[in-house]
């Protein structure tokens, strides 16, 4: 199927549009991962409703773009003030912020940026190669195995969101129950509406994601933004650099080993929902410093100690949405985000996704691997550009993405009901956080929760009522034991601790 519709395929990649497309994201992610204090989910989140009026394929590159580039961006921010852009780049500051005190600073930058384009390129491949078999392997699924796989995805996601498995449990919860609100699609009965006819067609999934992610976010910002505010003596000047301020093609061949047993297990570690980018990172880290040669520093400013994290954490960026794309089981708070994106777009995560949408679908695939060399060339033009974003002012940023997020919750239905949910639910989110509820936990759950719902009561209806339909197919009996295995090991390791 894939080869009969190849041409098709590498003229949908290659289109003007597409690749201008990319070109944004990219630009955009790097911006918003160098801003310490941002990410690429909340990116994502803000340029979501404006993608509305695009073609799916253009407005999902970039999107996806947009989650490469911000995987990079963090560490400009590391490596120049010693505060990571991200909670990916945190390992990077480690060696980065110590070679920018020695005065290579564009050396640092060089070796992050070549680093995330081999770590991105290879966990885009992954995506590439691997995603169509799991959806093939996949493609037997019935309605009880839907049901059980939507409901160990929440189940997943609530366990390893946080410290606490309760709270993780409870926020899936809030978030199903947010799902069900307006008409029951098979009894035709109004749920949680309140007599509001504004809610009948339920709440827009896209302002509870900007009021739970974005909104809720910038209220934090301004609660913080006196502990957060950059001095202009922190900002390293990269005039200032030694004349040997330069990456060589010796580092380069130097660090290659180490970037791609770096960017393999970023790319491993992110497959499995719930890890990221940020725990690959250090497991690289920690691995090339175990390895280190006579006259290897690490922590003092050691070329290696950029280049084995940024290559894992980018390595995780696209594999995390293996699982996404064909489980439906996002492995990040990023990757479930573009998940609804996808399903904004029309197009539902899961086995089918790559049977009913071939041609987009392998145009997006084809395209996270190109999005890598893009990086690649706007990290060398534009970099200097890059790096003064860290001097745009704190009040400023906070400010023009308030007036950002309320244009996006407009745009969605061109109706101030949305733009209304959304200050509703991000102070909601505000209030859980207070509670240490995990967001990720809760916009999943409004996600996967009327699916769960569809499958569960699609399948009683196929089985007459009885429940054991779930327990009579090897599928779903190997994701409860799955499951449970999870929680087992789980809470013996925290009572380990």
């Amino acid at each position: 199927m894939v080869l009969e519709n190849l041409p098709e395929i590498l003229v949908a990649v290659f289109t003007f549009q597409n690749l201008l497309f990319l070109f944004i994201g990219i630009f955009i992610g790097i911006i918003f991962g160098a801003i310490p204090g941002m990410n690429g989910n909340l990116a994502i989140t803000l340029f979501l409703p404006f993608t509305f009026q695009i073609p799916s394929v253009p407005a999902l590159l970039m999107l996806t773009a947009i989650y490469f580039g911000s995987a990079f961006g963090g560490s400009i921010s590391a490596i120049l003030i010693n505060t990571p852009g991200t909670g990916q780049a945190m390992a990077t500051l480690l060696d980065g912020y110590p070679m920018c005190q020695k005065g290579q600073p564009h050396r640092a930058l060089d070796a992050a940026l070549v680093a995330s384009t081999v770590g991105g390129l290879i966990s885009a491949l992954c995506l590439l190669l691997f995603a169509p078999q799991l959806g093939k392997a996949a493609l037997n699924f019935g309605s009880p195995e839907y049901f059980i796989l939507a409901l160990f995805g929440l189940s997943v996601i609530a366990t390893v969101s946080g410290d606490n498995i309760f709270k993780g449990l409870i926020a899936s919860g809030i978030g199903v129950l947010l799902g069900m609100v307006g008409i029951d699609t098979i009894s035709g009965i109004p749920r949680f509406t309140f007599g509001s006819m504004m809610l009948y067609n339920g709440l827009k999934m896209m302002a509870c994601m900007l009021g739970f992610f974005a909104l809720q976010q910038m209220i934090n910002r301004v609660r913080e933004s006196a502990l957060c505010r950059i001095s202009d003596k922190e900002i390293t000047n990269l005039k200032k650099a030694r004349k040997d301020d330069r990456y060589t093609a010796k580092d380069f061949k130097d660090c290659i080993s180490i970037m791609l047993k770096g960017s393999f297990l970023g790319a491993i570690i992110g497959a499995i929902p719930g890890t990221g980018g940020g725990i690959a990172s250090y497991l690289a880290y920690n691995e090339a410093k175990r390895r280190a040669k006579t006259g290897e520093e690490f922590g003092k400013g050691e070329v290696k100690g950029v280049a084995a994290p940024e290559a894992a954490n980018n390595g995780a960026t696209a594999a995390s949405l293996i699982p996404m794309m064909t489980l439906g089981i996002p492995g990040s708070a990023v990757a479930a985000t573009l998940m609804g994106a996808f399903q904004m777009h029309g197009l539902s995560s899961g086995p089918k996704l790559f049977e009913d949408h071939t041609v987009i679908v392998y145009t997006i695939l084809i395209g996270c691997v190109i999005a890598q060399f893009v990086m690649l060339l706007q990290g060398k033009c534009l970099m200097r550009l890059f790096v003064k974003i860290t001097h745009v002012p704190y009040e400023l940023l906070t400010s023009g993405l308030m007036a950002v997020c309320c244009g996006g919750a407009f745009a969605i239905s061109n109706r101030a009901f949305d733009v209304k949910v959304m200050l509703v639910m991000g102070m909601a989110g505000y209030l859980l956080q207070y509670f240490e509820l995990p967001m990720t936990s809760l916009v999943l759950g409004l996600i996967l929760g009327p699916t769960a719902e569809f499958y569960f009561r699609n399948s009683l209806s196929v089985g007459n009522g009885n429940w054991l339909i779930f327990f009579q197919r090897p599928i779903c009996v190997g994701f409860v034991v799955l499951l449970l295995a999870l929680l087992y090991l789980l809470k013996k390791k925290k009572l380990g601790d």
